[in-house]
């Protein structure tokens, strides 16, 4: 005969006056926590209690219950109560409801701890679809975080999943995707795009949150970018462009999803500043564009302004503030403790200094007539205004002595000619040579130009020795015509046949904003305000400069004749392997000098083949079999990342002679034994790519039925 089941009966629920109850000590929960016992007290005066409280009888001495109930599970809400009914929002005696719980089948710590540990909190799919309800029935979004206590942010997050695809939702809803996957997707409203995105992930075994939004968004353009910045964020929306935001990330301002527009919007406000410029400083030119390749002024002569000089109650301001600024901190200085109000003061002191120092360049109004100004935009997205060039066709004209034959070397010469040919003497069919002047003639000719030659012949080997001999003298005149061919171009000339190219690097993109690029700018600023304004006021200045700027300048100089570009049609072996010899002789080494290779640079302009060689040299082929799957531009990335600090370069930029972080992996190395999971734990894989490094060895050989391989579990 089967056994009867026993049927449970579960505890009764009762309302109980509120003085009849009392707060158990045997409440597990001691730490506060959740919302405030205050915005509870709020919620249950709004809704009513939506949750009984669980009590128990309290007994007197001989077992009988007391009429009386502690509370071991529902203290928050008990305290709620209390807060209520000392406000004199409910009355002591007001019923609550209650489930009392009498025998000892469990202890009232257990019951108090399955209370609090049992419940599961709402799923953020249900919560959004609650908050979705409560929009749809008139409440705001302060109004919804209000009511259920918390942020508006909260809120926001939540109702933002509303733009998830249905079906990419009902995935979460099913547990096949994570909540920070579907917070990336979050990002756009394109449904098709998300879909589009998500079914190319298993097959990229990355679906790293990150990596979502990188691929929602790699064709839009940052808020942060030069040109959002530039023509304006607000006028870019105000024109009809969507951006894309981030709720659940910092997006630092989100993504411009019509780069069309943004370019749009920016060419023509760069138009009307270069107008403006025109219009407002007089250049008879004014070049405009977003970025100008690197080398763009080569050609062009460049004069320099000077600055404009202090007024005078702007030259009894600046000595005012520089000595009350310069006596502050002498003070502070020997202070023993720190003043932010000191500190404060000496910055406002020194920024009004700067304000005052940092004065406009006046121009020559003639330059400023036949020269022009590029305009252009700075990584920060201000604009970026250089002045000062002369084009070739625009220098002008030098008065020549040919101007002047009628009175000068030709007038002499005719009459030379015709006094020879009235005596009736020639050689060979022409009037006698002047080397053989008659005595007759009083007249004074000119030197014949043999003799010219002859004797200045004899001066420049002359003169030649004696500069041998002066070797400082010697390297004045060396800088001077270096000088005069990199700042002043036409209208000067060295007695020295010395020639200082400059190559030109337009195709190179980018190559402007390297820090490299930007310090030789500098200095060609700097020096340019120092030198001169006329040619022939040069050499006495190289002179009298002191013998460390002098080195400086020649250094600069010469510096820009260095040419090491291999071109396909010239190799250039002799001239690669002296720059070698610089190199190593300077110390110099591309990844020291801050080089390293990106997708931009290197690894999306070579073969995969390529970008698996050089993980292989810098990380060993066991990293380059973790990518070696990946399609190009993932392959690209990883690449970057995985060599982010390895110091590696490609070969044409390594120095002969000098040792690389390529040189020092090679195959025996890695085939002695490094595990992949060494590498991961050392920080040479990526996090991404490191759960993957423990199954490699056994997955590198197979391939499951839906594609994946080395990264499967990287999920």
């Amino acid at each position: 005969m089967a056994k009867a089941v026993q049927k449970i009966t579960l505890n009764r629920s009762e309302d109980i006056p509120f003085d009849k109850l009392e707060l158990s000590q045997q409440n597990v929960r001691n730490i506060k926590a959740g919302v405030s016992i205050d915005d509870l007290a709020d919620d249950i005066a709004r809704r009513k209690l939506l949750q009984s409280l669980n009590v128990r009888p309290i007994l007197g001495e001989n077992g009988e219950e007391t009429g009386r109930f502690h509370v071991p599970a529902g203290g928050r809400r008990y305290r709620a109560l209390e807060l209520l009914v000392s406000q004199k929002r409910m009355a002591t005696t007001e019923p609550v409801p209650c489930i009392v719980k009498r025998g000892d089948e469990t202890s009232a710590e257990d019951d108090s701890l399955a209370e609090n540990v049992q419940r599961v909190d709402l799923h953020p799919l249900d919560q959004y679809r609650a908050f979705q309800t409560l929009r749809e029935q008139g409440l705001s979004e302060e109004e919804i975080a209000a009511r259920f206590f918390v942020s508006v942010a909260t809120v926001r997050q939540r109702l933002r999943l509303a733009s998830v695809s249905p079906r990419l939702l009902d995935l979460y809803a099913n547990d096949e995707m994570k909540l920070e996957q579907i917070m990336a997707f979050s990002i756009t409203n394109d449904h098709i795009r998300q879909e589009q995105v998500w079914d190319t992930l298993p097959r990229q075994h990355i679906r790293d949150p990150y990596y979502i939004r990188r691929l929602l968004t790699e064709t839009a353009i940052r808020a942060g970018d030069r040109r959002a910045i530039y023509a304006g964020v607000k006028a870019y929306e105000a024109a009809g462009g969507a951006v894309m935001r981030d709720l659940f990330d910092e997006d630092n301002g989100g993504w411009l999803q019509d780069p069309a527009l943004l370019e749009q919007l920016g060419v023509e406000k760069l138009k009307a500043d270069a107008a403006a410029l025109k219009t407002e400083e007089g250049w008879k030119w004014v070049e405009a564009a977003f970025d100008f390749p690197y080398g763009h002024t080569s050609g062009l002569r460049r004069f320099y302004g000077e600055q404009q000089e202090f007024r005078e109650e702007e030259l009894a301001r600046h000595d005012t503030l520089k000595a009350e600024y310069e006596k502050l901190d002498a003070e502070y200085a020997e202070a023993e403790t720190y003043s932010e109000e000191i500190e404060r003061r000496l910055e406002e002191l020194g920024s009004e200094l700067d304000q005052l120092n940092e004065r406009p360049y006046v121009f020559d109004p003639d330059e400023v007539a036949r020269g022009g100004a590029f305009i252009s935009l700075a990584a920060n997205g201000e604009l970026k205004i250089e002045r000062g060039f002369v084009r070739p066709e625009d220098e002008p004209q030098v008065k020549t002595d040919s101007d002047d034959s009628k009175d000068g070397v030709g007038a002499i010469g005719n009459a030379g000619h015709a006094s020879s040919s009235a005596d009736g003497i020639s050689v060979n069919g022409k009037p006698a040579s002047d080397d053989q002047p008659t005595e007759e003639d009083n007249t004074v000719r000119p030197l014949s130009d043999r003799l010219v030659m002859d004797l200045t012949a004899t001066r420049t080997v002359a003169l030649r020795n004696a500069l041998a001999n002066d070797p400082v003298i010697a390297f004045v005149v060396v800088l001077h015509a270096f000088v005069l061919k990199t700042f002043y171009l036409y209208g000067s000339e060295s007695c020295l046949e010395l020639t200082l190219q400059s190559a030109k690097f337009s195709q190179t993109q980018g190559l402007g904003d390297t820090l490299w690029a930007k310090e030789i700018d500098q200095r060609q600023e700097a020096w340019g305000q120092d030198l001169p304004k006329k040619p022939e006021e040069l050499w006495g200045y190289l002179v009298a400069l002191d013998d460390v700027s002098r080195q400086a300048l020649f250094a600069h100089c010469a510096s820009l004749s260095v040419n090491v570009v291999i071109e396909p049609w010239n190799k250039r072996t002799r001239a690669i392997a002296h720059a070698d010899q610089v190199a190593r002789s300077i110390g110099f080494d591309m990844a020291t000098a801050g080089w390293v290779p990106t997708v931009d640079n290197y690894f999306g302009r070579v073969t995969k083949p390529h970008i698996l060689q050089a993980v292989g040299e810098a990380k060993g082929e066991q990293s380059a079999q973790l990518i070696d799957h990946l399609k190009k531009q993932d392959m690209a990335r990883e690449a970057e990342r995985l060599l982010d600090g390895s110091g590696w370069l490609p070969e044409p930029l390594r120095t002969v002679g000098k040792e690389t972080a390529s040189d020092d992996v090679s195959p025996a190395a890695d085939k002695a034994g490094n595990d992949p999971a060494d590498e991961a734990n050392g920080g040479d894989v990526p996090a991404l790519l490191a759960d993957a490094a423990d199954l490699s060895d056994q997955n590198q050989n197979a391939h499951e039925d839906d594609g994946y391989s080395h990264l499967d579990a990287a999920e």
